[in-house]
């Protein structure tokens, strides 16, 4: 009843304009079954009377319409297209939630879901997807090793070997996106990496050159990801939801480190190492169909979203996104003290993670002699606390922007708990003497490491949310060569000094150097319009 008293006095048509409307479709030859169905009046349960009534009848009927005519429809909305969206705001009108599915609209027996919450969930589906896929190595490179006799030096070149592409990639990729639209340039990486997944085994029997190779397209496809991640996201989402769609997005991409190094051992242990990859490239071409046939690139091509969902949109996006102006150079880019704050804070980021992620696994088998299924529990946990907590920190720091701190002290404070954190921890690991504490250690720096994502990673959308896309892809693509530098140079290091340590000890300190400098010369405010 109260559903039924909002919308009634949302609406946003006259009965004039429905009786209008009504004639239309009578005109066309159109029936619709709720203007044939003997439902009994509403007007005396709203204590409106009959006109009331039959404005919400002629509201639904309308919508019905709209959604037969809508699919003829392709291209740019024109104003017979913006028409039919208003009126169909009455049958809609509480489909446009505060907060990422802060809940679902029910209107009769139906469920109303806003459409970003679509996106954000195929989106972190993806993300998921994205890192599941990098682990499954991290996993199967422990058995490779040993049955093609591979030394550490040689696994950290394989394990950097995906890198080689992403680099690439991931440079590209943003302008790729900016051009082509998110929904596209994603689909068609997920395609790719996932058929680099699926080749990964047969690659590793032909000859390491083919392995290589393989693992340089599979990067090449992942490289996209984060870049057409910060472009897609702020066309669905306003200003004061955007962390939380980044935290949401990466909670995703987190939690595929737990599924993938907790299920990994499992499945090969019943269909072997090509199995396991076979298994996880067909979930993200299941993925890849439900992401063609349900999403749009933009709110205002979905055929299903409300009009007080798209007003809420577009009155909460950044300035600087509409109309074109050329792409600032990297003359320009580079000149500006505040980029470099990015670029310095994705490098170390970048650094830090890829060794975590890459040597995780060995670490705990190396260190503390456990077998392949020991080390992968002690390496998801950490993993799956960080995916918890990315949605903490980006909750947060829009919460810190809503309530008037300005984006800049904001992007600092979540920044510096994303270095300062891990940095203290993994100063830590060198006295800790069993694997639990180790996995402790290492869960606490991954987890405060996620704040980052509410820091650097959005900061991009604050100072050029026109080129988010192509900024991040290349900031991302500086970081990714300390990511090959550092992933190949935990493997010399553990070979010439037989111990982490010390490496761990050098990446605490780019820790707290990139603390530092990104608190001194970064900003939230506009630079590139």
């Amino acid at each position: 009843m109260a559903t039924i008293s909002r919308c009634l006095a949302n609406g946003s048509l006259s009965l004039k304009n429905h009786q209008r409307s009504k004639q239309k479709i009578v005109s066309s030859g159109i029936r619709s079954p709720i203007l044939n169905s003997n439902k009994p009046d509403l007007s005396s349960l709203v204590g409106h009377n009959t006109s009331n009534h039959n404005r919400l009848r002629n509201g639904m009927d309308q919508r019905s319409w709209q959604r037969r005519s809508v699919k003829g429809d392709e291209g740019t909305e024109n104003s017979s297209s913006i028409e039919r969206r208003k009126e169909a705001g009455v049958a809609q009108c509480s489909a446009g939630l505060e907060g990422i599915g802060g809940g679902v609209a029910r209107a009769g027996r139906g469920v109303a879901i806003p459409e970003r919450a679509k996106v954000v969930a195929m989106m972190a589906v993806v993300m998921m997807l994205c890192n599941a896929d990098r682990v499954v190595m991290s996993v199967a490179v422990v058995p490779l090793a040993a049955e093609y006799g591979w030394s550490s030096s040689f696994v950290g070149i394989v394990q950097s070997s995906f890198l080689w592409g992403y680099v690439i990639s991931s440079m590209v990729g943003g302008r790729l996106a900016d051009k082509y639209g998110g929904k596209r340039v994603m689909a068609c990486a997920a395609a790719l990496w996932s058929l680099a997944t699926f080749l990964t085994p047969w690659a590793a029997r032909q000859s390491t050159a083919t392995l290589l190779v393989i693992r340089a397209l599979f990067g090449l496809a992942e490289g996209v990801a984060f870049p057409t991640m910060s472009t897609f996201l702020p066309r669905w989402f306003p200003t004061h939801e955007r962390a939380t769609a980044v935290g949401i997005s990466m909670a995703g991409f987190h939690l595929g480190n737990v599924i993938s190094f907790l299920a990994s051992p499992i499945i090969m242990s019943h269909v072997g190492i090509s199995g396991t990859f076979a298994f996880f490239a067909s979930i993200g071409y299941a993925w890849l169909f439900v992401w063609l046939i349900t999403i749009s690139n933009e709110p205002n091509d979905s055929p299903n979203i409300s009009q007080a969902e798209l007003q809420m949109i577009q009155a909460g996006r950044s300035e600087g996104k509409s109309g074109r102006s050329e792409f600032p150079s990297l003359k320009l880019i580079f000149s500006k003290v505040e980029m470099w704050a990015i670029i310095i804070a994705n490098v170390v980021n970048n650094w830090g993670y890829f060794v975590l992620l890459s040597w995780m696994p060995v670490y705990f088998k190396t260190v503390y002699n456990v077998n392949l299924k020991q080390a992968a529990w002690f390496s998801a946990i950490p993993w799956g606390v960080m995916a918890f907590s990315g949605y903490v920190a980006g909750a947060s720091a829009d919460y810190l922007i809503k309530s008037g701190l300005s984006i800049t002290k904001v992007r600092k404070i979540v920044q510096s708990i994303g270095f300062v954190g891990p940095g203290v921890s993994l100063l830590c690991l060198s006295f800790a003497k069993t694997p639990g504490i180790a996995a402790l250690l290492m869960t606490i720096a991954l987890s405060l490491s996620s704040f980052s994502q509410a820091g650097y990673f959005c900061n991009v959308q604050d100072v050029a949310p026109k080129y988010a896309g192509s900024l991040h892809g290349l900031t991302n693509g500086i970081g990714t060569v300390a990511a090959i530098i550092s992933t190949m140079g935990a493997g010399f290091f553990v070979q010439w000094l037989g111990s982490f340590q010390a490496f761990l000890t050098l990446t605490a300190i780019l820790y707290f150097s990139a603390t530092i400098f990104y608190n001194v010369y970064s900003t939230g405010d506009l630079i590139f319009s």
